[in-house]
This record gives C-alpha cells, sequence and structure tokens, in this order.
C-alpha cells in the first residue's frame, strides 16, 4: 500500500509510481470519484464538447460549472 501525507493546506504528492500507473504529467486533472468511504483516484479523460457558456464569463465560475454539470 502506497500512502502519502496531508499537509496542513490539505495538499499532497501523488507517490510517483501511481503517477506512473496512471500516465500522469504535469498540468493533468485528476478525478475522484467517492464510493461510501473509498475514494477512486483516475486521471480525468480530456472531453472535447461545445461550451455554451464559453461567451458569457461570468457564468463560467466553478460554482455555475457544478451547477449546470448535469443539464
Amino acid at each position: 500500500m502506497l500512502t502519502s501525507k496531508l499537509t496542513d493546506q490539505a495538499q499532497t504528492t501523488i507517490p510517483q509510481p501511481v503517477r506512473a500507473a496512471l500516465h500522469l504529467a504535469e498540468g493533468d486533472e485528476i478525478a475522484y470519484v467517492i464510493e461510501g468511504d473509498r475514494v477512486v483516484l483516475t486521471k480525468a479523460s480530456v472531453v472535447t464538447r461545445d461550451d455554451p457558456f464559453a461567451t458569457f464569463g461570468e457564468w463560467n465560475s466553478e460554482a455555475d460549472q457544478r451547477a449546470y454539470a448535469n443539464l
């Protein structure tokens, strides 16, 4: 089992064997799926899709993305 510590700013280093297994590189995004008391970490897939809100910067906050994610 691989472990890492959480800093006082809620940051951690992903161990090198995990980065290698997921083929992670600098700038890659990570996806988290919560399954009960476990979290599955994966490399986020790059999805190219039309963003109907891209023109409206004021509607492009993280909160807006969460609110409109399943529309």
